[in-house]
């Protein structure tokens, strides 16, 4: 037994003489090695079309020195990050041993050890992948960094590259934020909030959850009492302090454009030829289609729209049709009450404007613009003797033969569902799924009606394939990245396949101006007539509508506008709610294309025009109260002897 203890306490000895040595070495090796750049490692610099910056991380643009940072920031970070910061070399060992033993024993990830330089090593240089290789980076730029730098310059960076949140990084970014304020001024009630940020910026924001982030704010000051930095009641009346919160950082925008930096950072992340870890590169420079004109109007309009007691929720995507270029995006009302992109992340039921993929389907299969069904209540019969009895919207039917152009201006959903099954399914799913929609499209005689859930993205560049007159494109936001010293690592290339007839597109098209057309006022009115007088410029329109969702998607040449309105929980819409959507929509459209000239399509020489009335969709005579060109592939012409499609359907009862 003796023997067996002398040989343990042999080897513990020399374990940790090995240890030691191993130690030192690491330290004297880095060194002696060339110092490490850190002020503009890992640092991300994102631009718009015209080059002008609008977000800057890690390397901030508002650096503050050690010297002109409140106190009580400095004593809260240390107190709640690592209160053994100006004694340890890098890694707080009795720290990492509590640590494990608690985490062992609670089987539970209970606490972490990090100190304030590993943490500051972590944000520079490295991903965020819980790998052994990343965990021996971290502790090799741990060690680079306390070997170079004294602990002021370390903690003066670490305060200049966290996340306070909200897109702010960097304390005096986050005190004018949040108290329109220098670093230097904060009180203490305001710098222990500020404090508990970082660990968790979408949980410990005041303006995302108030109670957390003061309950956080507690346990702060607790430490600060415990580190002997305050009393404890300076603590109390730190903690009772009723605090103004700006939300804003006055001369700047950083409220949606922070959803379109957010997409731009998760689209970062999936292209390839970008290193994980940037500390070769000494940051990236990000230049992306950001159009910063079209994305203000868009963020005042949206402000203008929605009362401020409301939790109605809004996203929406503004595409140039013919390189996927994402020129502005919205992801919800408020980005410092919520983070949640609804514009990249939200799947919707896209209701009537699927409609769309149908009837371009249908043109495809010998459909024409005055193809013709019956509105009335339709019930369909299934082969298991199952029925479907869709409704039309106020449940307003013509009892007559209308033309696929009235259809379209009405949002008619019998004509839709009577087009689906004459079909067949495959016809809407094929063209949807040429286009660029990924989602999972299911057999079902409602899918016309857009009871399929689809991201706001995939619909704008579907619509997208409509505007360039046939071609399917890639959506993406970032056109070009560089390192530090101006070598491109990525270049976006404009990936176009056609995958529509250009000839259907034009005809389409034009049908969808139907939807605020008044040659089109019969038995019902066009579904966006309110708009007619408000338009300037010629646009194809479907508007979409469910129990909790509303959209909007146009477009001309230049670009495609998708708009989408609905509560995060799925609540019902009320009439008056279903105006915000339309508004957004054509507000933003009018002032992307104001000065411009109207940019709509040539005819195809393969296409012709017919006078027609509008409604039935039959050659116009001199008793025509109502006439209209419509276009007509040349051969496929109208004329009066024309059958209403209902009477080849023969898997339909009416009822």
């Amino acid at each position: 037994m003796k023997k067996y203890l002398k040989k343990l306490i042999q080897f513990s000895c020399f374990s940790m003489l090995f240890f030691l040595i191993l130690v030192i070495g690491a330290y004297t090796y880095a060194r002696l090695s060339p110092k490490l750049e850190i002020n503009g490692a890992n640092s991300l610099a994102i631009f718009d079309h015209n080059g002008e910056m609008f977000f800057q991380g890690s390397g901030s643009k508002k650096w503050v020195e050690l010297k002109n940072i409140s106190p009580h920031l400095i004593h809260a970070t240390i107190a709640a990050e690592d209160k053994n910061f100006y004694k340890h070399k890098g890694f707080d060992l009795l720290r990492i041993l509590k640590a494990t033993y608690i985490n062992i024993t609670s089987k539970s990830v209970e606490q972490g050890a990090s100190t304030i330089t590993q943490q500051y090593a972590k944000n520079l240089f490295l991903d965020f992948d819980k790998t052994w290789k990343r965990k021996l980076e971290e502790m090799w730029y741990t060690i680079e960094i306390e070997s170079h730098y004294n602990k002021d310059e370390i903690l003066e960076g670490y305060l200049n590259t966290i996340n306070y949140g909200h897109g702010m990084y960097g304390i005096e970014n986050a005190s004018k934020f949040y108290f329109n304020k220098k670093a230097k001024d904060l009180s203490l009630a305001e710098a222990s909030l500020l404090t508990g940020i970082p660990k968790s910026p979408s949980n410990y924001s005041p303006l995302v959850d108030l109670e957390a982030a003061k309950k956080r704010q507690l346990l702060i000051l607790n430490l600060m009492v415990k580190n002997g930095d305050i009393t404890e009641n300076e603590k109390e009346a730190a903690y009772r302090e009723e605090l103004k919160f700006i939300g804003k950082e006055g001369d700047t925008t950083l409220n949606t454009v922070m959803y379109y930096q957010d997409a731009v950072l998760k689209e970062l992340e999936g292209i390839s030829s970008i290193p994980s870890s940037y500390s070769k590169t000494k940051g990236l420079k990000i230049y992306t289609s950001l159009n910063m004109s079209a994305q203000m109007n868009l963020e005042k309009t949206v402000k203008e729209q929605f009362p401020d007691d409301s939790n109605l929720q809004v996203s929406t995507v503004m595409m140039n049709p013919n390189n996927g270029k994402i020129v502005a995006m919205i992801g919800g009302r408020d980005y410092t009450r919520s983070q949640y992109n609804r514009a990249t992340s939200s799947l919707r039921q896209v209701g009537s404007t699927m409609k769309p993929y149908l009837y371009y389907a249908a043109l495809e299969n010998g459909f024409t613009s005055s193809s013709s069904f019956t509105s009335e209540k339709t019930t369909f019969t299934f082969a298991n003797n199952s029925t479907y009895s869709p409704k039309n919207n106020n449940d307003l039917y013509g009892g007559k033969a209308i033309s696929m152009a009235t259809a379209i201006a009405y949002s008619e959903n019998i004509y839709a569902v009577k087009t689906h099954m004459f079909l067949g399914s495959e016809a809407l799913i094929d063209v949807a799924k040429r286009v660029g929609i990924t989602a999972n499209l299911e057999d079902v005689a409602s899918l016309p009606l857009g009871t399929k859930e689809i991201s706001i993205i995939e619909m704008a560049a579907g619509y997208s394939a409509f505007a360039n007159e046939g071609y399917r494109i890639t959506p993406h936001l970032i056109e070009r990245v560089e390192d530090h010293d101006g070598k491109v690592l990525y270049q976006a290339k404009t990936d176009k396949k056609q995958v529509l007839d250009k000839s259907l597109t034009f005809i389409l098209n034009n049908m969808l101006t139907a939807t605020y057309d008044a040659d089109y006022v019969d038995y019902n009115y066009p579904t966006a007539i309110s708009l007619a007088p408000k338009l300037t410029h010629k646009y194809a329109l479907k508007s979409g509508t469910t129990e909790s969702d509303n959209w909007y998607i146009g477009y001309n040449k230049d670009i495609v506008t998708a708009v989408w309105v609905g509560y995060d929980d799925n609540q019902s819409l009320t009439s008056k709610e279903y105006k915000y959507a339309q508004n957004i929509w054509y507000q933003n459209m009018e002032f992307y294309e104001q000065g411009k000239a109207d940019n709509w399509y040539e005819m195809p020489e393969n296409v012709s025009t017919v006078l027609v009335e509008p409604i039935s969709g039959k050659p116009a005579n001199e008793n025509s109260t109502k006439k209209k060109l419509m276009y007509f592939i040349k051969g496929t012409e109208p004329t009066i002897a024309d059958t209403v499609f209902d009477e080849k359907l023969t898997n339909s009862k009416k009822s």
